[in-house]
């Protein structure tokens, strides 16, 4: 299975953990976009596209994603997979990685199957857009690089098994 990573990243931190989940799931450079400087029609090579972004202001899209996403939405994505992930801060607790969320309703609507749903424990926040329903499991993998960087590698790890 053909695999891509693409990322949007403000700070850097969501690009270097585009790099960490692509060592885990054996994604080579080559295969990693930054959706600043990507077309769009590139996810149509690939079957597993792994699509990640920084939750910003009141829970919007990092702003790379906006004009990757709107070229994107207008594509046929039938039978590929998309694995969502995101880096947020559980003290913005009222929009906890909801990017994610906004990625995957844009998304949903090329048609593609979505992988990955990954539960959204052990951070403590009180609401997030990437969470549906009250499971706690979230829509793709949420990340909190800022109060729990020592939670990356295994949750990455983990969920990583449940894409392939």
């Amino acid at each position: 299975m053909k695999t891509a990573i693409f990322y949007g990243s403000t700070t850097g931190t969501t690009a270097a953990v585009a790099k960490r989940i692509a060592r885990a799931a054996g994604v080579a450079d080559s295969d990693i976009f930054d959706v600043a400087k990507a077309d769009p029609a590139k996810l149509g090579e690939y079957d597993l596209l792994i699509l990640g972004t920084p939750t910003w202001g009141s829970g919007e899209l990092q702003d790379d994603w906006y004009d990757f996403v709107a070229g994107a939405e207008a594509l046929d994505m039938t039978g590929k997979k998309i694995a969502l992930f995101g880096c947020g801060d559980e003290t913005m607790s009222g929009t906890f990685c909801s990017a994610v969320g906004e990625l995957y309703d844009r998304m949903v609507k090329t048609g593609a199957k979505f992988v990955g749903s990954f539960t959204a424990a052990p951070y403590d926040y009180n609401s997030s857009d990437a969470v549906r329903g009250n499971d706690n499991i979230a829509v793709g993998l949420l990340l909190d690089e800022v109060n729990h960087p020592e939670l990356t590698d295994a949750r990455i790890a983990e969920w990583v098994k449940t894409i392939k």
